[in-house]
């Protein structure tokens, strides 16, 4: 039967538990977001002061994967948001399924992704290998910023992978008609999504014309 945790100290009474506890998950996000702002005001500064070197960098990146990607984690968040639905409505079968199904979507993002950067390799355009025919630095500098939000964002995805698995086999978590826990790791997960809704454009919408 659910219901709505268990009181730990040094909390006295559980909403106060559980506005801690989302409170702590907030702090950590501003975290995430400072450290990819910084990404993003890079990106910002290359495209103000070298635009058509960066626009044509991003003519090698595959629009159609990038496409895709937004697609499947859009996908994942709706799942992560009817999971802690279902966890407040005494569904926990439901909750788990629904996890489940947003860590395999997690799954095949990075499926994607590997493929993309399989091509890429083989292109030249992964640094480490022999260059590609570049214009100018600053499209080899694009790249390079490319590879650090990408390759950034793809550990939040693969972590955000394992925590969803490790909620939707957790009982406990399932059952909490509060979804303190599985609210959190959803408000992860939709983190990692916005982060990419941000990424598609600054990247691979730059040299769409």
């Amino acid at each position: 039967m659910a219901d709505e945790g268990a009181l730990h100290e040094p909390f006295f009474e559980l909403h106060r538990q559980h506005e801690a506890g989302r409170l702590g998950m907030l702090v950590f996000l501003a975290s995430e977001i400072m450290l990819f702002g910084g990404i993003f005001a890079a990106a910002l500064a290359l495209r103000l002061h070298h635009e058509q070197s960066y626009i044509d960098a991003a003519h090698h990146l595959k629009l159609w994967i990038g496409t895709a990607n937004t697609a499947v984690l859009l996908t994942s968040s709706l799942f992560a948001a009817l999971a802690v639905t279902a966890a407040r409505g005494g569904a926990p079968q439901w909750c788990g399924r629904a996890l489940g199904a947003a860590a395999a979507l997690g799954m095949a993002f990075l499926v994607l992704k590997a493929v993309e950067y399989a091509g890429e390799y083989h292109e030249g355009l992964m640094p480490g290998t022999p260059p590609a025919d570049f214009s100018s630095p600053f499209e080899r500098l694009f790249m390079d910023l490319y590879y650090l939000a990408t390759g950034l964002h793809a550990v939040h995805v693969t972590t955000g992978i394992g925590l969803l698995i490790f909620t939707a086999f957790n009982r406990k978590a399932r059952n909490d008609r509060s979804a303190t826990f599985v609210g959190n790791i959803a408000l992860y997960w939709h983190l990692v999504d916005i982060v990419w809704i941000f990424l598609f454009p600054t990247l691979y919408l730059a040299g769409v014309k």
